[in-house]
């Protein structure tokens, strides 16, 4: 039996798409013959071949603007939006640390960016009566650590909440909306930290993971996910293969959520 996932020429916008996670999608997408316009603030030192890369700044509205100005311009309309996007800057040490400027920081970061394109580029979807719109949430939703992670997990429930509503209302007119919540992947970023604090406890970077899933409560798996393993699952839910599929989240975690 084939498994053509069937996107061959379908037009996605993939926000974060220079790094990590993001990077991994792009590529996925790309090689499934899917036609890929992705941002990020900069372009990338080694840019996919076929794929538009847009500079803008997604967590002002005119950023957001700018974005989907340019992919309404190129092709009118678009098949599949993966909202990648996200990431904290708060500091630690609790409820304390965290003003009124970082808590919207947080939320202009990780909840905005989506609602904004989504706003701007799901009247084009409604009109062809097809589509898919994925958002990249956190298991951080349901594990939020609360010397750390407050704010952040906090914007990605509600987040999460938002997707939600948003397919209980577009699904029946054709566009399909998901969750995908990964739990600690290794993307370059989270490989520095893990050498970080390896370096601070006088260990190596093996024992710097062990510090990470330590703090997670432990991953069954015994691993991170790796970005392309994430890229993997939401390359097959945006497909045709998914199309019964909508309204859910999709942890890939390595089992670290404990709980039904």
């Amino acid at each position: 039996m084939s498994f053509d996932l069937q996107l061959k020429g379908l037009r996605a916008l993939v926000t974060g798409g220079t790094k990590g996670v993001g990077a991994a999608v792009v590529q996925g997408l790309s090689d499934a013959g899917v036609e890929v316009i992705t941002t990020a603030r900069s372009e990338p030192k080694n840019p996919i071949e076929g794929v538009v890369y847009v500079a803008a700044d997604l967590l002002t509205a005119e950023g957001a603007a700018e974005v989907t100005g340019s992919v309404l311009k190129r092709w009118g309309g678009i098949d599949i939006l993966v909202n990648v996007l996200g990431g904290s800057s708060a500091p630690g040490g609790g409820f304390a640390a965290l003003d009124d400027a970082q808590w919207l920081k947080e939320l202009n970061q990780n909840l905005m960016p989506a609602v904004r394109l989504d706003r701007a580029l799901l009247p084009a979807m409604l009109a062809q009566g097809s589509g898919v719109i994925v958002h990249v949430s956190s298991i951080q939703r349901l594990l939020p650590l609360p010397e750390s992670t407050t704010a952040y997990a906090s914007a990605k429930a509600a987040l999460s909440t938002y997707s939600k509503a948003l397919s209980k209302e577009v699904t029946p007119k054709g566009v399909r909306v998901l969750r995908v919540s990964p739990g600690w992947v290794e993307t370059d970023a989270s490989v520095a930290l893990a050498q970080r604090l390896a370096s601070q406890a006088g260990t190596d970077y093996e024992g710097g993971r062990q510090i990470i899933m330590q703090s997670l409560g432990g991953i069954p798996l015994g691993r991170p996910a790796k970005p392309q393993e994430v890229a993997d699952l939401i390359t097959f839910l945006v497909s045709p293969r998914a199309g019964s599929i909508s309204g859910s989240e999709h942890l890939i975690d390595g089992g670290t959520v404990p709980t039904v």
